[in-house]
């Protein structure tokens, strides 16, 4: 995997080093090829989500009991809660997830965190690109088992990665999917720190949210004696989101469908200011359903049950994306190009029930003018980029001797 400046967390596709299969098995976890809800009868999933945001069993608001993990967090601090509790209670071996590169803090990387000052090196949500699974043989090679902690896109790749590895499938404790609208490019997170006045050379650290509900975006610079802050609505709302990968603009899944426990904010109404954080909460499994009491009665998480109706109430936006995506998909078949398979997903009744008439034209019509804009038609070669301050080479082989494609 390697990072490239405006198609985000990329694989080289080797053609010299690669066992016979290799790819395919990839290709065959990939859930941007698509992904599939298996029918159920279940009657502990709350029908009236069931359709629009997937199997919930239950939902929940809460925060971290712990200050400190509920400050750090970007909402309530419940996935880094929920995370230690596993590591502390559940005898869970490690946790794997992401946090900023020392190095190049506008860079991510993957790693197992096994006790409280690891996990707190890492809280906050990351607009940036990132891939998790890169390290699931981490997990696989365990002495027991771990928590799972990424993007919806993530949990699902996982979910289909544990199908084909009994390694894997036994070693995974706990699936904790994060609320996605979708994952900025590096360029992206560059154009803010310009925009910061940060030279990114200099940088130090680099936070998008968190210290605060909902936090700020925070950068500091070896020659600053100031941190440079931007609001959320400033860096996310006028910055990072334009810069959002066209994967993200066909995902069907944002709040973590796959995942036992998913989290999120929970915007049913106005944030005060100095407000500390709460999250939404959904649990999506029995396992997940264990888990989330297990933390709740050993003081790890503070929580109460809430009505269906709060999911919604809280993420409007997404709703309104499953119906937008289920037009996008229409009209890249419509121009018979490569689109992803879900089943499932009945996207074309939010579409047909939630969009404005605008909305409507906007995912379907508006993906013609994409196609021609992102040049959707032709294969794009995979750059990597490697910023000033890292020259290390790829241990992939070079350009010339491997297939580098998006």
């Amino acid at each position: 995997m390697v990072d490239d400046l405006d198609a985000g967390r990329r694989p080289i596709v080797s053609t010299t080093h690669a066992a016979p299969g290799e790819t395919d098995a990839a290709l065959g976890v990939c859930p941007g090829i698509g992904l599939s809800h298996s029918p159920t009868d279940d009657s502990s999933v709350i029908g009236e989500l069931r359709g629009e945001w997937g199997p919930v069993l239950e939902v929940w608001e809460g925060f971290a009991a712990d200050d400190e993990i509920r400050w750090a967090g970007s909402s309530g601090g419940v996935a880094t809660a929920l995370a230690l509790h596993c590591l502390e209670e559940e005898s869970m071996a490690g946790v794997l997830h992401i946090r900023a590169r020392p190095e190049i803090p506008y860079l991510n990387e993957t790693v197992l965190s096994k006790d409280r000052a690891q996990l707190m090196g890492a809280t906050g949500s990351r607009y940036a690109p990132a891939s998790p699974c890169e390290r699931l043989d981490l997990v696989e090679a365990a002495e027991a088992p771990c928590v799972f902690i990424g993007k919806p896109c993530d949990v699902a790749a996982t979910s289909k990665a544990r199908q084909s590895s009994i390694d894997l499938d036994r070693n995974l404790g706990l699936t904790i999917g994060i609320f996605c609208a979708g994952t900025p490019t590096t360029r992206g997170t560059l154009e803010m720190l310009n925009h910061m006045g940060v030279d990114p050379d200099e940088l130090t650290s680099l936070r998008y949210r968190g210290n605060g509900w909902p936090g700020q975006a925070a950068a500091q610079g070896d020659a600053q004696t100031e941190v440079s802050k931007l609001t959320y609505d400033e860096s996310w709302g006028k910055i990072l989101q334009r810069h959002r990968q066209w994967r993200c603009y066909v995902c069907a899944d944002h709040t973590g469908e796959f995942a036992d426990i998913a989290v999120g904010d929970p915007w049913y109404r106005e944030v005060g200011a100095g407000e500390a954080g709460q999250s939404l909460i959904l649990v999506r499994t029995d396992r997940g359903r264990q888990i989330l009491a297990r933390a709740i009665e050993a003081g790890a998480i503070t929580a109460e049950r809430a009505e269906a109706k709060l999911l919604p109430a809280s993420q409007p936006g997404l709703q309104r994306v499953r119906g937008s995506v289920g037009g996008r998909i229409l009209a890249l078949r419509l121009l018979r190009l490569p689109a992803p398979t879900y089943s499932g997903f009945p996207m074309m009744r939010t579409w047909w029930q939630v969009l404005s008439p605008r909305a409507k034209v906007r995912s379907t019509l508006g993906t013609f003018t994409r196609v021609r804009r992102r040049r959707l038609r032709h294969a794009v070669p995979v750059r990597p980029f490697s910023p000033r301050q890292l020259d290390a080479p790829t241990t992939m082989g070079s350009p010339s001797e491997d297939k580098l494609q998006t």
